[in-house]
């Protein structure tokens, strides 16, 4: 009889494992104990999320590619394969070696696709950079994304980064990455055909990463606790090769399936590719490349090495294979083969230590949670703007806002990442999105990661609504049409049904704008538990959304790009401060409910924008987000440090209070700039798809004004606007 300390340390609960005995009818195994633990975890098996998930839509404007480890879009006769996940936990713990190896790990979800990796993203979460220790994570979280995607090859070309007090126990690491391939050189995750081989290749087995889902990913932080056996260590150069090799190996067409030995090692990889397949496999972990002696089967079973890969190979081309494997200096050894009784059955030294249904271990029981409404959210959402006392100095506001870390330019973490290799980046890190030239073709990809977790904070479903806006707003400024969604859910202990509650309302506020969109989610990661003694995390469902640039040559950027061209702002700014940068920053409050969100204005707004930028109308194009309409403005001003251009805001109307109308953050606002006579017809875009359209100043001199009525109520000059906005972060992490 197995203790019961024995199976909770594996994070199964009692109901869980009298679950396993009535499947195996007998007491398990440790490795099958440990097998299950695995894929019944929330990294894994999903059974506390799965029922929600189902909600978001799989189908878009785009023909739809759902795959096991990632999932994409079809343009003309390519596919387009991306996928974004979390390595929270390590990063917390080992901050480089946990995004390093997350960034590992995502790419390799990529060309196990088929595709090869051409960029990738990331959407970064730390708290108040006032404290030693947050600002140790984010130069060690920076430092592993540069070392392993600038050693790999695979440009970082985009992100974001955030700060709040939430995430001061438990930071964020999101990671995503977008691959290219013909869309019939796909390859899946699954091993069929009875007698064929299943093979092991890559890097050795060892014990780092031994438990990293289970027990790491699935359980919030305590005091005192050391988890740092159960980080993995990544190789970049390791992974390269395997690149390589798995790209030649699958264009051979001797490959039946392959699968990334992830989140579960091992357990993942045979359970999961066999029950995808409907069929069986028998493997002999003696025959596993390992680095450590004396390892145990659960041992090998649970680790979390990198850069390893199981392939299913067919029967007598293993010499083909491990022959291109072995020119890039990696293991590639038969360890099994395909049966036909739907077993999962591993050996070690030819006895039996595991023998499972493939379908029981990657079936997890399914959980329907409890939620429900926070208690503090009622009086949270309060909030009379007439008891905040409106700025006397609206150039120090705008000072303070551009110097906030969250606003701030984030050049000093982008300038260590390399964004030119492979030579596919037309737009740089530090616009609304970055844009990537799909070879042999006029077209592009644009790409993005978006959400405001304070949004998600306030008002769970409206917040998440936004994040999907927003990051469609992102591209089209980008002159992209917002095409597909992959998702990274961020949320604390889905037990507790506070938790529950924002993250059913999350998922259901993606799941409704991206209906409404018409935009596919194609894959994605959902990451629980992130909370620790200091607190839980706001809920954070970032979206890594891409677009398809139809012609290479119309892409947008944000910043204005000559003198006396006319400035337009498209959608309405309201009277809203809730939830702002500003309300926190200058009025050191958290609260009230999120802008509002009207999906139809936002997507007359969109449309006018794609349209106008399509028709090469536009000069910029620039969202208007954290910090409101001034801050946009002073950024439209200040992104581009070779040829920084002024402007004079003299005609902005508005109903509502001055400091609501420059630095609340009403949705669905775009900002313009054209030349004169191209304001007419742009105007006729706007009438014809309903969005509202406003000439509000031109651009030209080296200040920016802004002007109520006769009143400069901000006149700032673009050199001092800069300096504060370009220093203001470095400044904080090296303190």
């Amino acid at each position: 009889m197995v203790k019961p300390e024995v199976y909770r340390s594996l994070g199964l609960s009692d109901e869980e494992y009298k679950r396993i005995i009535d499947l195996l009818k007998r007491e398990p195994s440790t490795t099958e104990l440990a097998m299950f633990s695995v894929e019944w975890s929330e990294h894994c098996g999903y059974p506390r999320s799965r029922i929600l998930l189902k909600l978001l839509p799989k189908k878009g404007k785009y023909p739809t590619l759902i795959g096991e480890d990632s999932g994409g879009i079809i343009v003309d006769d390519l596919a387009i394969i991306f996928k974004m996940e979390s390595h929270n936990h390590p990063s917390q713990i080992e901050p480089k070696q946990g995004a390093a190896t997350g960034i590992g790990g995502i790419i390799r979800d990529i060309f196990t696709a088929g595709a090869r990796p051409i960029a990738s993203l990331n959407s970064l979460r730390f708290g108040p950079l006032t404290e030693p220790y947050n600002r140790y994570l984010l130069r060690g979280v920076v430092d592993g994304i540069q070392f392993y995607g600038n050693c790999l090859g695979v440009p970082t070309v985009a992100g974001e980064i955030y700060f709040d007090e939430s995430y001061n126990g438990n930071c964020l690491v999101n990671v995503m990455s977008i691959g290219v391939a013909k869309k019939d050189e796909l390859a899946r995750a699954f091993a069929r055909g009875v007698g064929n081989s299943i093979m092991y290749v890559g890097s050795s087995t060892g014990r780092d990463g031994i438990g990293g889902c289970s027990v790491l990913a699935s359980h919030e932080f305590k005091e005192g606790e050391e988890k740092r056996p159960t980080v993995q260590i990544g190789d970049p150069f390791t992974e390269k090769c395997l690149i390589e090799a798995t790209l030649e190996a699958l264009a051979t067409g001797h490959v039946v399936g392959i699968k990334d030995m992830g989140a579960a090692g091992l357990t993942c990889s045979t359970s999961e590719m066999a029950s995808v397949g409907n069929s069986g496999m028998e493997v002999e972990l003696q025959l596993v490349p390992r680095r450590e002696a004396d390892m145990e089967p659960w041992e090998i079973m649970m680790s979390e090495s990198q850069e390893r890969m199981l392939v299913c190979v067919k029967k007598g081309k293993e010499k083909e294979i491990e022959k291109i494997f072995s020119k890039w200096d990696l293991h590639a050894v038969v360890i099994g083969k395909v049966t036909d009784d739907d077993i999962v059955r591993i050996k070690d030294k030819g006895k039996v230590v595991a023998e499972i249904k493939a379908h029981s271990l990657t079936q997890a029981p399914v959980y329907d949670m409890p939620y429900k409404k926070p208690a503090y959210l009622d009086d949270l959402n309060k909030l009379d703007i007439t008891k905040i006392s409106e700025p006397k100095d609206y150039n120090g506001v705008l000072l303070k806002l551009l110097g906030s870390p969250t606003i701030s330019s984030k050049v000093w973490v982008y300038e260590q990442y390399d964004h030119m290799v492979q030579t596919n980046t037309v737009t740089l890190p530090g616009s609304d999105a970055s844009v990537l030239r799909l070879k042999g073709t006029n077209k592009a990809i644009a790409a993005t990661t978006d959400c405001n977790s304070r949004y998600c904070y306030l008002n769970p479903y409206k917040g998440a609504q936004i994040a999907v806006a927003e990051a469609a707003r992102n591209l089209v400024c980008s002159g992209a049409e917002p095409a597909a969604v992959t998702d990274c859910l961020n949320f604390g202990n889905p037990e507790r049904p506070d938790r529950f509650w924002q993250f059913k309302n999350c998922v259901e506020g993606v799941a409704s704008a991206c209906k409404f969109l018409n935009i596919s989610v194609v894959s994605g990661n959902v990451s629980f538990y992130n909370e620790s003694i200091k607190g839980v995390v706001n809920p954070t469902p970032t979206i890594g959304m891409i677009g398809i640039v139809d012609d290479a040559h119309q892409v947008c950027t944000q910043y204005f790009k000559k003198e006396k061209e006319i400035i337009i702002l498209l959608g309405i700014s309201k009277e809203e401060l809730g939830g702002s940068e500003y309300l926190k920053e200058v009025h050191g409050q958290v609260k009230g409910d999120t802008p509002d969100l009207d999906l139809w204005l936002e997507q007359a707004v969109q449309r006018t924008a794609l349209d106008a930028i399509r028709k090469g109308l536009v000069s910029s194009a620039h969202d208007c987000s954290e910090g409101g309409l001034a801050v946009a403005l002073a950024e439209c001003c200040i992104s581009n440090k070779e040829n920084m251009v002024g402007a004079v805001i003299d005609s902005l109307t508005f109903d509502a209070r001055k400091d609501a109308a420059l630095f609340g953050e009403s949705q669905s606002r775009i900002v313009l700039s054209c030349s004169k006579k191209s304001v007419h017809k742009i105007r006729d875009i706007a009438e014809r798809f309903g969005a509202p359209f406003q000439i509000i100043g031109r651009t030209g001199g080296k200040e920016l004004e802004i002007l109520v009525g006769k009143r400069k109520i901000i006149n700032l000059s673009v050199e001092g606007m800069f300096e504060r906005w370009i220093d203001s972060l470095q400044s904080l992490i090296m303190a």
